[in-house]
């Protein structure tokens, strides 16, 4: 559904929250292996994630990656639009630049109450929401990130 980068950091961001959580920061080469990434890949976008602020990092001994305690949790959707745009959860899906109401494409109407519900799926959950879902062990859809 998204774009590799926004996967990769998506997967990155709830491995370090919850690593985080058990007062460890991880450092990209173990993010990349925990997340299935390539570590180049994985550390270009984790310096692009902290460049932008949605987490820090911290270089030496006992550094690693953390997010700040007292920064609010990082929605889903502010993460998304920072990698992929703004209009990847709002845009039409059949990829019309001007696709509204007025001037619908072929599909609005069915993908309405789709693109509704996803906008209201990344609005809602947040990087510590999915790492607290993932740490109660009431999901196994991040098996991936081993804890």
């Amino acid at each position: 559904m998204f774009y590799k980068e926004t996967e990769y950091a998506l997967r990155g961001l709830v491995y370090i929250q919850i690593q985080n959580f058990k007062g460890i920061r991880p450092g990209v080469a173990e993010i990349a292996k925990e997340i299935e990434a390539p570590v180049f890949y994985t550390a270009k976008i984790l310096q692009k994630l902290a460049k932008q602020g949605f987490v820090l990092s911290m270089k030496g001994r006992g550094g690693g990656f953390y997010f700040d305690k007292d920064q609010k949790e990082l929605a889903l959707k502010e993460l998304i639009s920072f990698t992929e745009g703004v209009h990847t959860v709002s845009g039409c899906c059949f990829g019309l630049k001007y696709c509204d109401e007025h001037n619908p494409c072929p599909m609005h109407e069915q993908y309405k109450p789709i693109r509704e519900s996803i906008d209201k799926m990344v609005t809602e959950e947040t990087i510590q929401s999915l790492a607290r879902i993932v740490n109660s062990g009431n999901k196994s859809m991040l098996n991936n990130l081993k804890t």
